[in-house]
This record gives structure tokens, C-alpha cells and sequence, in this order.
């Protein structure tokens, strides 16, 4: 049976998404483990202990457990803090392999700080590595000018995307990003989109789902995500202010925690300075499995993000049968098919939103169209289909490491034997 580790540093697929360090890349790794899992593979995910209490092995799925791994104080630490420990991280999950006697086949790593400890984890163990980014410093320096990713963060994508056996890119968009801005040969990528599971996110009742949930009966905007500055949510709430007053609707922000207060704060600060506070509600974050019931008490999902390397959110909402409204941005314009199955917004500003968030408040038949092909062009991302795509890449990769060390073995040190890649035949 093939055993791949995966490595996730500085979260975990128990996080609650939407939380401060927690997101689209929690909900990926869990539910892509849980899909090799049903396939015959043995998931271990490594992230770094953060509960006291947590057991040593956490059984989480047919096939799959997660790992917590002490590196550092054994509570929440701010993303950007974490580099310091990956160290200790890498130091702990040699010492569980070596205490357990696992012997893994390939590792997956997850963004950036996982990366770096596949790639010492890779010379280490002599085991395949596959990285897949998830979003890349440079880019979200590009997107925003008062982002600031550090230099080392930069160079450290570099070194792993240029040494990782295969690169895994959600989007066409990243791929390029990753060709043109760190020199990656396009060869060792291979494209593969997340994926949702249809069966939870589906169209519901409308009415039934409103009243669960105890939302008025007037039409609702959504946002879901992270309370952070690069998710654009104050262009949504300016272009909220410019919808005609005309419209009735109200815009439900589902995101964040206590950590993110002050960010609230500051939105609603702006919204009662728009004159708008009775058109917008704050919710905390709420469990993956209640999303189903948001998206489809929505009328239109909106993504104002600066940069997304993918935009689960927006592909959530399409397999409900909403129509989003989201920035021409990254990964989100593989997702989203302009005026097909809802609007992309090349503008990062509030007026487009608006025009677009009118038209479509005021026009129910339009919205029931765009969301019948959204829902239609969400089957093509079922996560069982994503998941053999992900195994194939594994597939491609073991299969040249075993050729590798079948040169290795035999002693050829003159260059004799060579290794085709996709091919396990030596030459």
C-alpha cells in the first residue's frame, strides 16, 4: 500500500477554515487525504502541534490520521513567526518516522514553510518531494502594494520550486507566475484544480435554508473567507454603499474570529461612515459542513480578493448554484466563466461591483441561469476526480525516483542509465 506524507506546517485540516490561519488550504488537504484514503493510499498529515491535549496520532479518516509534531509553545503562533521553529518541526517528524518504523513512498508538502522541510525532508529521506504552493510571496507582493511577503520567503519558494520533483499548480495562472517570476521550468509542474464535494455543496431550498438559519427574507450578498486586507472586502463594503438605495438587500461577511476584531472593527467603521451599517452583518467563522446552508441562503457570492492562487469560496458557491461576483484575479479566472456562470470584475474597485451586484439583485431569472451553469461547471471539480489526478502526478514522480534508484543501485556512476520521465523503463 503507498504511504505519502503530507506536511502542513503552520495549519491544520482541524482548523476551522476561516479563521486567522486557516482556509481554502485546510479544507484542500483534508479533503484530498480523505479522497486517497477511499483510493487505497495511507495519508499521515504532519502540522504542528498547537493543543497541549491533542493525542500523539489522531485517527481523522479511512486511511488517514493526522500527525501533531511539537515545535515551539504548543498554542497558536502567527504564520509569519513560524519559520523560526521549522527546525524543530523538521527534527520531529524524523524522530516519528524513526521511533515508528513508517517508511513513506512521497511527500506532499503545502505552502511555503512546508516546503522547505520536504526539501531538506527529500535529501534526508532520499523520497520523492511534491510541493504545492498555494499562494507565492511574490505575487501577493505584486497584488497589493501594502503587502510585504519578505525576501526569504521569496527565495525559499525558489529553491523548492526548483528542486521539488513536481510542482502541483491549482490555476494556469500560477503556473505562469511561477515560470515567469522563479524560473521554473515548465516541465516539473503539473496543472491540477482543487475540488469540491458535490454531494455536500448543492442547490438547496432557499426559503428552508433562511429560515435555519434565521436570515431575513430580502435578498443577501455573501462574502466568506479570512478578515484580512488582501480578501478586498472594503471595496464589497463600498460597493455596497453605491448600490441604489432602491434595491433592498443586505451583505452577510462569514469569516474570522476574536483574532480578527480589530479588522471587523475597522469594516464596520467604514460601513457606518457610508451610512450603509444596516445593510452589512458580521458572522464568525462557521464549520466547513455549514456552508452548504450560506451559500445557498445567498442571492450572489462575491470574491473581492486582490490575489487568490484558486478561490475555493467562489467554486463552493458554483456548486450550490450561485452566481459570484469576484476579481479578475489568479485562479478565479479558470473557475468563474465571465457572464456564463457569473461576472468577473477586472477593476479592484468598488463601481464595477456594484454595476454587477445591481444587475443581478434586480434580475432573479438571470441569477437562476448563471447558477444552473455554475453548478453545471462545478461537476467537472468533483473531488474524486481531482484526486486521480493527484495520483497520477504521484504516480509519474515514484516511478522516476524508483528508475533513479534502480541507476544507483546497479552502480552506474558514467551516466549509463537514464530515467525517462513517465516511464519506468531504463535505458
Amino acid at each position: 500500500m503507498c504511504r505519502i506524507a503530507f506536511l502542513s506546517v503552520h495549519t491544520s485540516p482541524l482548523a476551522l477554515a476561516g479563521t486567522r490561519e486557516a482556509g481554502g488550504m485546510n479544507i484542500y488537504e483534508g479533503e484530498l487525504a480523505r479522497e486517497l484514503g477511499r483510493r487505497g493510499l495511507r495519508v499521515d498529515i504532519f502540522t504542528r502541534r498547537q493543543d497541549p491535549e491533542s493525542l500523539a496520532i489522531i485517527p481523522w479518516d479511512e486511511n488517514v490520521r493526522v500527525i501533531p509534531v511539537t515545535a515551539g509553545p504548543e498554542a497558536p503562533v502567527a504564520k509569519e513567526d513560524v519559520y523560526r521553529l521549522l527546525p524543530q518541526f523538521l527534527r520531529g517528524v524524523a524522530q516519528f518516522r524513526e521511533a515508528t518504523g513508517e517508511d513513506y513512498d512521497l511527500m506532499h508538502s503545502h505552502y511555503w514553510l512546508s516546503g522547505w522541510v520536504g526539501q531538506a525532508l527529500q535529501r534526508l529521506w532520499r523520497l520523492p518531494h511534491v510541493t504545492m504552493f498555494h499562494s507565492l510571496g511574490e505575487a501577493k507582493n505584486r497584488a497589493r502594494v501594502s503587502e510585504h511577503e519578505p525576501a526569504y520567503r521569496i527565495q525559499a519558494e525558489r529553491q523548492i520550486a526548483q528542486s521539488a520533483d513536481r510542482v502541483i499548480c491549482a490555476s494556469q495562472d500560477e503556473k505562469e507566475m511561477l515560470v515567469r517570476l522563479y524560473g521554473v521550468p515548465a516541465e516539473s509542474m503539473e496543472l491540477v484544480p482543487c475540488g469540491v464535494d458535490l454531494e455536500a455543496f448543492r442547490p438547496l431550498d432557499k426559503a428552508e435554508v433562511r429560515r435555519r438559519l434565521g436570515f431575513p427574507e430580502e435578498p443577501i450578498v455573501l462574502f466568506v473567507g479570512r478578515i484580512e486586507p488582501l480578501k478586498g472586502i472594503d471595496i464589497l463594503v463600498r460597493a455596497v454603499a453605491q448600490v441604489s438605495e432602491d434595491i433592498r438587500f443586505c451583505l452577510v461577511v462569514v469569516g474570522g474570529d476574536a483574532s480578527a476584531e480589530a479588522e471587523k472593527t475597522e469594516l464596520r467603521r467604514l460601513a457606518q461612515e457610508l451610512g450603509i451599517s444596516r445593510r452589512v452583518a458580521f458572522l464568525d467563522a462557521v464549520d466547513h459542513s455549514l456552508l452548504p446552508l450560506y451559500y445557498n441562503a445567498a442571492d450572489v457570492c462575491v470574491v473581492p480578493s486582490y490575489y487568490e492562487s484558486f478561490g475555493l469560496v467562489a467554486l463552493e458557491a458554483m456548486a450550490c448554484g450561485t452566481p459570484v461576483v469576484a476579481s479578475r484575479v489568479g485562479g478565479l479566472q479558470g473557475t468563474i466563466r465571465d457572464s456564463e456562470t457569473g461576472f468577473l470584475v477586472p477593476w479592484r474597485c468598488p463601481e464595477p461591483f456594484a454595476e454587477r451586484l445591481e444587475l443581478l439583485l434586480e434580475n432573479e431569472e438571470l441569477r437562476r441561469n448563471l447558477g444552473a451553469s455554475a453548478r453545471a461547471a462545478a461537476e467537472d471539480y468533483a473531488w474524486p476526480r481531482i484526486a486521480e489526478r493527484v495520483q497520477a502526478v504521484y504516480d509519474k514522480v515514484m516511478a522516476v525516483h524508483h528508475a533513479h534508484a534502480c541507476c544507483r543501485a546497479a552502480g552506474d556512476t558514467h551516466g549509463h542509465c537514464h530515467a525517462d520521465e513517465g516511464s519506468e523503463t531504463l535505458v
